[in-house]
């Protein structure tokens, strides 16, 4: 069998084409990530403030909203019980995030740690749950797309 430095040298530049290429591929990631980032934000502040009209264009129409307690809310369900709940948040924060872009989706993980204070009795509930949000890229627009909440 007889190679020649020409089937040599294509594997040789094809490699060479595909690391040139994944390193453009990161600038894209990281501005995708921003986004997600601000949004996760925005969707933190508005919770906190329940703030449903600050929540609404964050989420998709598909929107399948998990609860620790098990409960699923589609958006309009939860866009209603965050207009109507019968707590306030005294506390709400998203400690160490992390984003994961695959394709037009992001894995988004954090611990949700708060603490409510019911209207009814003034009783304050502490908040301490792994988060899983899904987010969805819709047009140039990232949109949360579903949330899973665990107890810690």
């Amino acid at each position: 069998m007889n190679i020649d430095r020409r089937q040599l040298a294509l594997p040789v530049l094809a490699l060479g084409l595909g690391v040139g290429l994944m390193s453009v591929v990161p600038a894209f990631a990281g501005a995708d990530e921003d986004a997600i980032a601000k949004n996760v934000e925005a969707f933190r502040a508005a919770q906190a403030a329940g703030n449903a009209e600050g929540i609404a264009p964050l989420c998709a129409e598909e929107l399948s909203y998990s609860h620790s307690s098990g409960a699923v809310d589609d958006k309009a369900a939860l866009l209603a019980g965050t207009k109507n709940a019968k707590y306030k948040w005294t506390s709400l924060e998203y400690k160490n995030p992390t984003i994961r872009i695959v394709g037009p989706a992001a894995i988004v993980r954090f611990n949700f740690v708060g603490e409510q204070e019911f209207a009814a009795d003034g009783k304050k509930v502490p908040q301490n749950l792994h988060i899983l949000m899904n987010w969805q890229k819709q047009g140039s627009d990232w949109k949360l797309l579903s949330r899973s909440a665990t107890k810690l």
